[in-house]
């Protein structure tokens, strides 16, 4: 260890990330970044999946990796590099389905203007951050809900994780409703679930990694149909590499460089631009504070250091996504496995980055990790982020009532801008009306105003 943390290399990563400084190591960092890749590189093939239908071009599914994968990479390099964080990004989920299925699809919006319209929400986060508009906001948050957000984004982990699994599946009847327990992904995740807790339990380093990496073997050598590929969308085993690990990328000409700014700001797309706008604002927003308090960055005062660059590294990758052709990269939330396997400088990030770029030539072998072996991972940090709910004073009702709204609908509603946007507008509407309306800070009243806004004219 000595000798790596002495090295050239070693020296100039601890001078310039401060890893030593942040309790961690390099190894630490290292190991925390391939955990956060693997629990988010299922983006790298479900985003191609999602953007397809509406993006049109030829080898349309190769063409949107090679692009999710280079975003994902600048955004997380960005915020490791600029930022100093353990906050990796990628095009977030949601947001794409918006872009593809609402915007394209649902409204004949060309879209090459719906990149534009990505490409303009960027640009907005970057001015309001540059004036710390978003820093401001995040210090006007009042810490009880800054403690709900992350324990929010805990309950929205371990719901996707338990969905990924097929643990929890849709009812028409009841919304949700158990799974098949017997089928191979509930049993490689369950499996997975187990032996992770246990080494958690145990102390043992790596264990959210080492969990990951026994149940993607175990679903390679028992053939169990827990890959996505199959006929009519079905499941299916292990496929192999084909011809090999090793894949040429095709350049996504298609795509770089096509977004047509000048159609998006036409008057009849200002509605497209601040729904992109409004939903990752609170989205990311309230993804980098929880995250930020899950790793322990948040100063007593509600404050997160460098903020500013922060949320300026987070405008610029949505800016640079939609460049490359791709709905809007934003922070994620499986960046709290990393947090939670020990990694706390921007190194963590700066690994996922270049995994992301070794992943444009070696993308079959992210393939080999199924949804159900990432699963159990998403799940056990999940329950760790709702500790967060111990400081909580439970006994003060405008404040509790607010906090449980932000929990339950983050995963209720599958978004944690819904869970910012529900706690923030019940709080300062339970303490505007009770006689406590001074203790709300005046900018939440703007906020709760603009999200008024957007439910009430921006619905989609």
């Amino acid at each position: 260890m000595q000798n790596t943390q002495s090295s050239p290399i070693g020296g100039w990563l601890e001078q310039y990330f401060g890893i030593r400084s942040s309790g961690s190591t390099i190894p630490r960092e290292v190991r925390a970044g391939v955990t956060t890749f693997l629990t988010m590189s299922y983006i790298l093939f479900v985003n191609p999946s999602t953007l397809g239908p509406a993006i049109n071009v030829p080898n349309a599914f190769v063409q949107l990796l090679v692009t999710t994968a280079i975003a994902a990479a600048f955004g997380s390099l960005m915020m490791g590099l600029v930022a100093r964080y353990p906050f990796a990004q990628a095009p977030g989920m949601g947001l794409n389905a918006y872009f593809a299925f609402s915007v394209v699809l649902g409204q004949k919006i060309p879209w090459q203007t719906a990149l534009g319209a990505v490409f303009i929400s960027g640009l907005l986060f970057v001015i309001l951050s540059a004036l710390g508009a978003r820093q401001a906001v995040v210090k006007a948050i009042p810490s009880a809900l800054k403690f709900a957000v992350t324990a929010g984004i805990g309950a929205f982990l371990a719901f996707i994780g338990l969905k990924n699994a097929g643990i929890i599946v849709a009812n028409p009847a009841t919304f949700v409703a158990l799974g098949d327990l017997r089928s191979a992904p509930a049993l490689v995740a369950i499996l997975g679930l187990i032996v992770t807790a246990v080494l958690l339990s145990r102390g043992v380093v790596g264990a959210i990694l080492i969990g990951i990496a026994a149940s993607s073997v175990l679903a390679i050598i028992t053939r169990a149909p827990v890959y996505a590929g199959g006929a009519n969308g079905a499941l299916q085993p292990f496929q192999g590499f084909g011809n090999g690990i090793v894949a040429a990328p095709i350049w996504p000409h298609d795509l770089v460089g096509a977004l047509d700014i000048g159609g998006a700001l036409g008057l009849g797309l200002l509605s497209v631009v601040f729904t992109f706008f409004f939903v990752d604002f609170f989205d990311a927003t309230g993804t980098l504070t929880g995250l930020a308090n899950k790793a322990g960055f948040m100063t007593p005062e509600g404050d997160m250091p460098r903020a500013r660059r922060t949320f300026i590294s987070d405008g610029l990758a949505a800016m640079f996504g939609a460049f490359m052709g791709t709905s809007t990269t934003t922070a994620y939330i499986e960046s709290a496995s990393g947090i939670e396997e020990g990694g706390r400088t921007g190194l963590t990030a700066v690994v996922v980055g270049l995994l992301f770029l070794l992943a444009i030539f070696l993308w079959p072998l992210a393939g080999a990790v199924p949804a159900a072996a990432t699963a159990p991972a998403l799940v056990l940090v999940g329950a760790m982020m709702l500790s967060s709910l111990a400081r909580i004073e439970w006994d003060d009702y405008a404040t509790t009532i607010p906090v449980f709204l932000t929990v339950i609908s983050m995963p209720l509603t599958f978004s944690i801008a819904n869970g910012v946007s529900f706690g923030v507008l019940s709080y300062v509407a339970i303490k505007a009306l009770n006689g406590q309306a001074k203790q709300v800070h005046p900018l939440l009243y703007f906020v709760a105003a603009l999200l008024l806004v957007r439910f009430i004219w921006l619905e989609g």
